[in-house]
């Protein structure tokens, strides 16, 4: 009994201690393979902003266009000029295809991740890790993925640095601290999850919604929204992947919004 204890104490401790600051303080000099050199917070950017709003928007319509015969209440709320536009590119995008009798039963037949190869070259998911008592991690499952692609988002309730988050942060390891202090709760579960599906009920507006909800669930509509699994990098393999930080603009296609993986925790505080 007694060593099962330790043995299982010894396992949490060997998660938890990438998370205990004097730990980190006093082994980041053991392991130069996890720094890396960052001049200014303003030029720590591996590609441009533009590049990742360019992917979002890139991937977000295809989904929409897979999801078109379940937009309809979305539809009757745009202008006339956005629904013509996603006609046209629907139109395009089935130039020269045989159809079936009706045209959204086929587009249906699609999932995310087959969209987001469609559409990037490349899908991702989440499996178990192959790094000892790691947990999960984020593998390519199909194509091949070109230097400085979005693979993936970190998804999750965005908290200000004022803002409560005692209580959700208990036992939690999804909690991420943003180069300016800003936190993002990518847990999935217990009081995380209350607080992000209430935080996702409150912004909707009528049929629009303002965020994705199911990255909490086994049935994810935004196949990047996986970024809280993936893991460091280890003393035996190097990382191949680089966290960046990107603020989603006020002028977002309102249609898009459905499949960002974040909320604020404050209403006033979109960001």
């Amino acid at each position: 009994m007694p060593g099962r204890l330790l043995r299982g104490l010894w396992q949490r401790w060997r998660r938890y201690k990438y998370r205990f600051v004097p730990w980190i303080a006093l082994n980041l000099s053991h392991n130069p393979r996890t720094l890396r050199y960052v001049p200014e917070e303003s030029k720590d950017k591996v590609i441009s902003d533009e590049d990742v709003l360019g992917t979002l928007l890139k991937v977000f319509q295809a989904l929409f266009l897979n999801d078109f015969n379940k937009q309809s209440e979305i539809l009757t709320v745009l202008p006339e000029s956005v629904k013509s536009k996603y006609e046209d590119l629907l139109a395009v995008e089935h130039q020269g295809v045989k159809l079936l009798e009706n045209r959204h039963q086929q587009q249906s037949t699609f999932k995310p991740e087959e969209i987001l190869y469609k559409t990037l070259g490349f899908s991702v998911a989440q499996a178990t890790s192959s790094l000892i008592s790691a947990g999960k991690g984020v593998f390519v499952t199909k194509g091949f993925v070109p230097k400085g692609a979005v693979v993936s988002m970190y998804p999750g309730t965005v908290y200000q640095k004022y803002e409560p988050i005692f209580f959700q942060s208990i036992g939690n390891p999804f909690i991420f601290r943003c180069l300016d202090g800003v936190l993002i709760d990518g847990n999935n579960k217990g009081i995380s999850k209350v607080v992000y599906r209430s935080c996702n009920g409150r912004d909707r507006l009528g049929p629009l919604k303002m965020s994705d909800s199911t990255w909490l669930t086994s049935e994810i509509h935004n196949p990047l929204a996986v970024g809280q699994y993936v893991n460091n990098c280890s003393n035996d393999r190097a990382a191949n992947v680089c966290y960046q930080e990107f603020d989603v603009p006020a002028v977002f296609p309102i249609e898009l919004k459905q499949y960002l993986p974040n909320i604020a925790y404050r209403y006033d505080k979109q960001r």
